[in-house]
This record gives C-alpha cells, structure tokens and sequence, in this order.
C-alpha cells in the first residue's frame, strides 16, 4: 500500500504548461478519515497495519462496541480498543475446529514435512547484504561464484577457497562448512529449500540457484544426507489439527477484512495484495 499520487495529463501537447502538472496528492482514507499526516510516508507495511485497524476501529464503532471519533484523522488504538476489537473479529471470524478429513488431506500432501531426523551436512557460502553494499554487484559476483561452482569437473578444494574469500559467514575460514543440520537449526528459507520444499531433494552437490535469506545470498553444497524416519498420522494429528486451524482463520479473516472493506469509501489505497491485504490504487482510479 503506497500514498497515491494523482497527476493531470494535460491536452497532450509538449508546448503546453498544463501536460503532466502534479494537482495532488491523495492521502489514504476510509470513509473519509485520514490514515496519516501529509508529510508522512509511511513503509507499505505501516500503512497495511494502519488501514487495517482503522477499518476494524470503524467497524467496532458501527456495532457500537467503541465511542465514535470525531477527528479529522485516525486514531491511534488504545490497548482497550484493540482488546476489544479483537473480541470482535473472534466473535465473526470464529475459531475454526478442523474435522478429521482436513487433517488427513494437509497430512497426505505435507508428508515430506512430518520426519525425524533428517539431516543435511551443508557448507555455504554468504554473499552478505548490509546498508552499504551494492545489492546488484553483490548478486553479479554470487552468480558468477555459482556458475564455476556448478560447472562440471570443478574442484571440491574451489569452494573452500571461494567460501574463504568471499563468504561473509564466520564459517568462512573452514571453508563454510555448517556440519549437520536439521530444519530447525536454519533459517527459515534455507529450512524452506533444503528441507520443505517438495522439489529440496535435489541429491548432493551444489544447489543450483542462490538462495536469499535476510542474512543475504547463499551458495549451498550438499555434502551427506540421512533421510530420517517418516512419523505416522497418529505422532502428528494435533500439530496437524493446529496448522490447519491456523490456515482456516486466516482464510476467514481475510474475507472477513475485504468484506469490510467493499463496503467502505476507500481513498487512495484498495483491499487486492494477498499478503498484506492492501495495494496502491492504480493512478487511473
């Protein structure tokens, strides 16, 4: 979600002093009530979590579970209003008590995730992202490490050498090796692709894509796998049942939200991002 700005396109003509003269800036809003300051520009996260709570504040009004707001922006949120916001949402969105069907389906098409330990011996390499690297030549010197990394006939010592020169992991200086690690000792992208990922189990060897996490981009070589022992429905049934819960509510929640928002006056912003909810209204809008 991102201030839209409304432009005026003018006659069309270069000569012309009125082809795209900027008029305004529209501020966010629901039902006419600011979400911010002028002079705020808030992240696209910020503004998500301000649009959502304004409509949910709305909302409690509308139901009279909270005083109306007569200012001219909104509100910031007392931790009385979002207790009793939050008693709202339960009370419509529910607490959903996946049947044994559902957990039985998740279980069928996640069976990769439900085994005992497994464990991968890894070594990386770490191209680092910090404030003052240059992200895109930082990503060029990566894929080049991972193309004469990948190539055939290269030489198992290149990446000890690489990982000492380049890696900016503390690992570094033994040739990045991670030892034995499981899903829970990785981040959660790594864990996502080394483990989770229907398409991980590529065999050994270097992986072949980078794979980004906060910490930057990796370089990841499979060294020795134990595949580990699948669990049984039975081991598995109540985490299960609580993962399916979760993605039920959700769900729920996320039509809960663009029902709201449907029927209010949005200003400068509009419920369509599966992520957060919100996106930037499109400037011919």
């Amino acid at each position: 979600m991102k201030l839209q700005t409304t432009m005026v396109t003018g006659c069309g003509s270069a000569a012309c002093f009125c082809a795209g003269t900027e008029v305004s800036k529209v501020i966010p809003s629901i039902n006419g009530v600011k979400l911010l300051q002028p002079d705020r520009r808030p992240d696209k996260a910020t503004l998500a979590g301000r649009a959502r709570d304004e409509l949910l504040r709305q909302q409690a009004v509308t139901l009279g579970l909270l005083p109306r707001h007569d200012g001219a922006s909104a509100p910031e949120l007392t931790a009385h209003d979002r207790q009793v916001i939050q008693g709202m949402v339960d009370q419509a969105v529910g607490l959903p008590q996946p049947d044994e069907e559902a957990c039985r389906r998740h279980f069928e098409a996640n069976k990769h995730l439900f085994v005992q330990g497994q464990a991968l011996h890894v070594r990386h390499i770490l191209f680092a992202v910090t404030p003052e690297v240059n992200v895109h030549a930082l990503l060029v010197q990566a894929e080049r490490a991972l193309v004469e990394l990948s190539r055939p006939g290269a030489r198992a010592e290149r990446f000890v050498q690489l990982a000492a020169e380049l890696s900016g992991c503390g690992t570094g200086a033994q040739g990045g090796d991670l030892g034995w690690v499981g899903p829970d000792d990785c981040d959660p992208e790594l864990a996502h692709e080394l483990f989770h990922h229907k398409h991980s189990r590529w065999g050994m060897g270097v992986h072949p894509r980078l794979i980004h996490t906060r910490h930057g981009f990796h370089i990841l070589e499979v060294l020795g796998r134990r595949k580990g022992k699948p669990l049984d429905y039975a081991d598995v049934r109540e985490c299960i049942a609580a993962e399916v819960a979760r993605c039920q509510r959700a769900t729920a929640l996320q039509r809960y939200m663009a029902g709201l928002a449907e029927r209010a006056w949005l200003q400068g912003l509009e419920f369509d991002d599966p992520a957060t909810g919100w996106a930037e209204r499109p400037m011919s809008q």
